[in-house]
């Protein structure tokens, strides 16, 4: 293997783990932030008789998990074809 496709190897490796960083921060930021330090908050928002914290505690971070796989998923592909790294 040559040193140029080394270094390109290591950057879509550096790539990939910023790209895995970014998305769990938001991740930790709804499933944390949003049903835990800001319920209160959220609660003044009312859905049917329950407030918007209780729903981000029990549905939002499950939601916006999967929504997250799906954005890897893509951003994963654009990736793995800027870098030409075949599966």
């Amino acid at each position: 293997m040559s040193d140029k496709r080394k270094a390109e190897l290591q950057m879509y490796w550096r790539d990939n783990i910023r790209v895995v960083s970014f998305l769990l921060l938001i991740w930790f930021a709804v499933a944390y932030g949003c049903s835990i330090f800001c319920i209160e908050l959220l609660n003044q928002i009312q859905i049917g008789n329950v407030g918007l914290g209780f729903w981000f505690a029990q549905q939002g971070s499950i939601f916006v998990f999967v929504i997250l796989v799906l954005v890897y998923a893509l951003w994963m592909d654009r990736l793995d074809r800027k870098y030409d790294v075949g599966e």
